[in-house]
């Protein structure tokens, strides 16, 4: 083998760079040789391994001195520089690689034998055999070049004729959506010619639609105006129409009254009306407000074998009654929470409980649709009321003790006769359940709660309402006075409580009690604290005229449903709640 500057051989495929060629030893490399060829060394330059004490000056004189120009005539004399070229691919190698790239084995075999057979016998010094000619290699590789190039060829032409096809799609897509825009272009030049004709007319009409509009507006304010006047006549129509039915029924009650020789019978008559010129004696009174922030829970009572939801102070003695939705109603002695009474007699819920103005007379409500007076002397139920059509809510007695006013699921509020026990007036206009009703202390004034999300008050003689309350966001489940009368509290299911002003006729206040319903409230003697019965089975009390939250009163188990203080004193605070139980605060 010829191996020329020390060097391997180059591999197969490669073109030489060099025109000219030159050995500059050929030696004998045998088979059994196990000598390995001397590779020379290449002094280091001293000047590039200092590179931290390297200067701008030393950089450009190793930048010259490394110049192509310089590098030959400097690298001849000292040998510091070695030339390195590339060597012709030999024709052994050549021919290895052909026949092992066609896997023609047994002719490698035939083609190694021989031509190291020749190279031992010296056959193969002549420096052009060793050797693969130029001309061939430059047809190799312009051959390779060739084939690749119609590769890419035959690619470009894939390219190209999807390109074509492309931009015939996006040709034929542009045709059509330039004429969709012509068209569109010329539908909107049509339109805007019409809308300029129609406006032109339209301006032609326009004086005269004006004047009927204007006629149209002066119409309908007279129509409303008669229809509030039809309405008033109708109410006042209805009145008179009332008190000539009450007029005669009198009269018949009178002729049926009398014995054949004229003599009166032993009959109930109607209680009159309430004057009206009558005052409050607790209007300019002036009380202590009770320290609730000192209050605690004082004894649990549990009597009732179902939810609490209404409970009532007897006005004479320290008695409170309860109404409980196991169907009973009891009365229990304060502070020590003996159970004095228990009236059974209703098939559903009892809702609601009042005392008679004389104590001795109590008046129950029901989810029966009825309402029941009892005796408390005699402890039985004296009379059963079923004018109600629907669940009744809760009852109050006027304080002279001749009306019972009732609230009922079927959106009415009933006044009853409490001598001939007969309904005397119906309170209508709520348009949802009326779910608490009370009276104005010392006046003729009924209070109802509806769940039409408004109060109203109204005449207990004429049967109308005089004043409607607007505010609130959801149904109201109670109102009370306190005991000057010139104050409302209402709660509703949203949590908020808000206070009245009843001669403004206008909400000075509101409290937000939480995410829970707020069902009852109620106020102390001096009308300046207002403790509120809250779904969070806690009381909450506020001072209204520090407008700020006094205490917190927890104790129960689930939702407080009703509270009340006492009203002779306000010494103590009752509370009951759905857990079956009522508590004193003291």
């Amino acid at each position: 083998m010829a191996v020329a500057g020390g060097g391997a051989a180059a591999g197969g495929g490669e073109k030489g760079h060099t025109i000219g060629r030159r050995i500059l030893e050929q030696i004998e490399v045998s088979d059994e040789s196990d000598e390995e060829f001397a590779y020379e060394e290449l002094p280091e330059d001293p000047e590039l391994l200092d590179d931290d004490d390297e200067t701008l000056d030393d950089i450009n004189r190793l930048l010259a001195e490394t110049k192509p120009a310089q590098e030959a005539e400097s690298g001849a004399g000292d040998g510091s520089f070695a030339k390195v070229q590339q060597r012709p691919q030999v024709v052994d190698d050549f021919i290895r690689n052909f026949l092992i790239k066609h896997s023609m084995q047994r002719s490698l075999e035939v083609f190694q034998t021989e031509w190291y057979e020749l190279q031992q016998n010296g056959r193969l010094r002549d420096g052009a055999m060793t050797s693969v000619p130029d001309c061939f290699m430059e047809n190799r590789g312009l051959l390779e070049e060739v084939t690749m190039l119609r590769q890419e060829v035959e690619k470009a032409r894939a390219v190209a004729a999807t390109a074509k096809d492309s931009w015939d799609k996006f040709r034929k897509e542009r045709d059509f959506h330039r004429m969709h825009h012509r068209r569109v272009v010329q539908e909107k030049n049509k339109l805007i010619v019409d809308l300029k004709r129609l406006k032109k007319h339209y301006e032609q009409y326009e004086p005269t639609l004006t004047e009927l509009r204007h006629k149209y507006e002066v119409a309908m304010k007279e129509k409303m105006l008669m229809r509030l006047e039809r309405d008033r006549f109708v109410s006042k129509a209805e009145t008179l129409q009332k008190q000539l039915n009450q007029e005669a029924a009198d009269q018949d009650d009178e002729k049926a009254s009398r014995g054949p020789e004229g003599e009166a019978t032993k009959r109930e008559k109607k209680a009159a009306w309430p004057p009206e010129d009558r005052s409050n004696p607790y209007a300019n009174a002036n009380f202590d407000p009770i320290s609730v922030s000192e209050m605690k829970k004082v004894q649990t009572f549990k009597g009732h074998l179902g939810p609490i939801s209404r409970i009532a102070f007897h006005p004479k003695i320290p008695v409170v009654a309860t109404a409980s939705d196991d169907h009973t109603w009891k009365m229990w002695s304060m502070p020590d929470g003996q159970l004095v009474l228990s009236g059974e007699g209703h098939t559903d819920w009892v809702s609601g409980i009042a005392f008679h103005p004389r104590g001795s007379v109590v008046a129950t409500t029901s989810g029966d649709a009825k309402v029941k007076i009892w005796d408390v002397s005699k402890e039985k139920c004296k009379h059963t009321m079923t004018d109600h059509s629907s669940a009744v809510w809760a009852c109050a007695f006027h304080d002279l003790g001749d009306f019972l006013v009732t609230s009922s699921m079927d959106q009415t509020t009933k006044a009853f006769d409490m001598n001939t026990m007969k309904c005397r007036q119906t309170f209508r206009g709520h348009v949802d359940s009326v779910n608490y009703v009370t009276f104005q202390p010392f006046s003729n004034i009924v209070l109802t709660a509806s769940g039409d999300k408004t109060i109203s008050m109204w005449d207990l003689r004429t049967g109308l309402c005089i004043q409607t309350f607007y505010g609130h966001a959801n149904a109201c489940n109670q109102a009370a006075f306190n005991m000057q009368g010139d104050t409302i509290a209402s709660c509703d299911s949203d949590g908020i409580v808000k206070l009245w002003d009843v001669r403004m006729v206008s909400e000075y206040l509101q409290i937000d009690t939480g995410q829970h319903p707020a069902n009852a409230a109620a106020f102390d003697r001096s009308g300046q604290v207002l403790a509120i019965a809250s779904g969070d089975a806690s009381v909450k009390t506020f001072n209204i005229e520090e407008r700020a939250f006094v205490a917190n009163l927890e104790g129960h188990e689930d939702s407080v449903q009703d509270v009340a203080f006492e009203p002779t004193s306000s010494k103590y605070l009752v509370s009951t709640s759905s857990d079956a139980s009522l508590i004193l605060w003291q």
